[in-house]
């Protein structure tokens, strides 16, 4: 007879203190007696990677990323000891791991370090055993044994890949929310929780900002079509299940809002406006690891161009570092930057097939005297960047204007 395999993660909140870690023991044991084998993947505690963070900040305006890692991944460690103690302390078998000790391999990127491998025969070795299985979120090492991160909200990565590795049959990602909303409920209390939103459309929110799951986990799900379910660590709801394709998305045309304020823009001013510089600019900002966003480059009239672009805000000083030093070599005017911005985005598979989306937020947005400072497209997005201080008004008025407090 063939086992039942379930992946569970349970994010930062859900083990923020020793009372919500034995009760996250008890629920894994309630899984365990329903199911053959049980795999849980867990962030640190709490703010304690925020925390750590600050530290190292406290002695070095820029410590060494490789030293970063060696740093952050100690709040996992943590995590993963204290629930199979609290495991254990119930009365069942359980052993935790590291990210090292499973044999997630990943490339040199610290800080947000790409998976390349998973050996995972330590993990089918305990399973074996009856054991339930507690692995450390966010880690892996290189080739060469140095300790890496998997990037913000790198647990979900953590345990989508291993769900792949061990072929699950589902995984549940557990966090203080109960399921995706057409928005953030904090901003909008009409919000409400969707029960079944696509990769496509999951993807596309995850990357524009919804901060509930990290977008490189649902495009590893994506991509080998793992299930996940989306579901609080506070209460037996059922979540939001995140498939392949959903039968009723024909009717809904905007599935959900959006809104990042990690962001940060650049400008370079003067551009000389002639072939490959644009090429230059970029290239010396991907040398140094920072993923460029939107871009937006102005017409030339005068041999000269403005080039905007937005990077994430944490990557900001390196950016700016490294556009300095070429705008300076291609000849190009000033280097600025924009700290308070926010990018809203709207989402949602139906757009393939409804006209005039983008017209009603250009619109609306007007209608509320907000300005709009770049726009960037896709088949099933809408993204615009705006003053950080217009964002919520943005979103709530976007929100009525699609209707979504109606949507489930």
């Amino acid at each position: 007879m063939e086992q039942y395999i379930l992946v569970q993660k349970y994010g930062g909140s859900s083990v923020a203190n020793i009372d919500r870690i034995k009760s996250v023991a008890k629920r894994i044991i309630e899984s365990k007696t329903k199911h053959n084998q049980v795999v849980v993947v867990v962030s640190a505690l709490g703010d304690t990677t925020d925390e750590l963070e600050q530290m190292a900040f406290q002695i070095s305006s820029k410590p060494p990323e490789r030293e970063m890692d060696m740093l952050m991944s100690t709040g996992e460690q943590i995590s993963c000891a204290l629930l199979a103690i609290a495991i254990e302390a119930e009365g069942y078998e359980a052993i935790s791991f590291t990210g090292a000790q499973v044999g997630i391999k990943t490339d040199k990127t610290y800080t947000k370090a790409r998976i390349q491998t998973i050996d995972a025969k330590r993990i089918r070795h305990a399973l074996t055993e009856d054991k339930i299985v507690i692995v450390a979120g966010y880690q892996g090492v290189t080739h060469n044994n140095d300790i890496t991160t998997l990037g913000r909200g790198g647990s979900d990565l953590t345990a989508v890949a291993l769900a792949k590795a061990l072929k699950a049959n589902v995984c549940e990602i557990y966090t203080d929310v109960d399921g995706i909303y057409t928005t953030d409920p904090r901003i909008v209390k009409e919000a409400k929780k969707i029960k079944t939103i696509t990769f496509d459309e999951m993807l596309e929110m995850a990357s524009l900002g919804a901060q509930v799951m990290q977008a490189r986990s649902i495009e590893v799900a994506k991509r080998f079509n793992i299930p996940i379910h989306v579901r609080s660590s506070f209460s037996k709801e059922e979540g939001t299940m995140i498939v392949k394709e959903n039968e009723k998305l024909e009717d809904i045309d905007v599935r959900g809002i959006t809104c990042n304020k990690s962001e940060a823009k650049i400008t370079v001013c003067a551009v000389p406006d002639q072939p490959g510089v644009a090429a230059r600019i970029f290239n010396e900002v991907s040398k140094i690891g920072v993923n460029v966003d939107l871009i937006v480059q102005n017409v030339s009239h005068t041999r000269h161009t403005d080039i905007s672009f937005t990077v994430p805000r944490t990557d900001l000083n390196k950016a700016l570092e490294a556009t300095k030093k070429i705008a300076e070599k291609i000849k190009a005017g000033e280097v600025v930057h924009d700290k308070n911005i926010a990018r809203v985005s709207i989402v949602g598979s139906g757009m393939r097939s409804h006209p005039g989306i983008a017209a009603r937020m250009f619109q609306t947005l007007a209608d509320n005297k907000i300005n709009i400072e770049m726009i960037s497209t896709s088949e099933i997005s809408i993204s615009c960047i705006i003053h950080q201080d217009s964002s919520d008004l943005a979103v709530k008025t976007l929100h009525k204007k699609f209707k979504l407090g109606r949507t489930i």
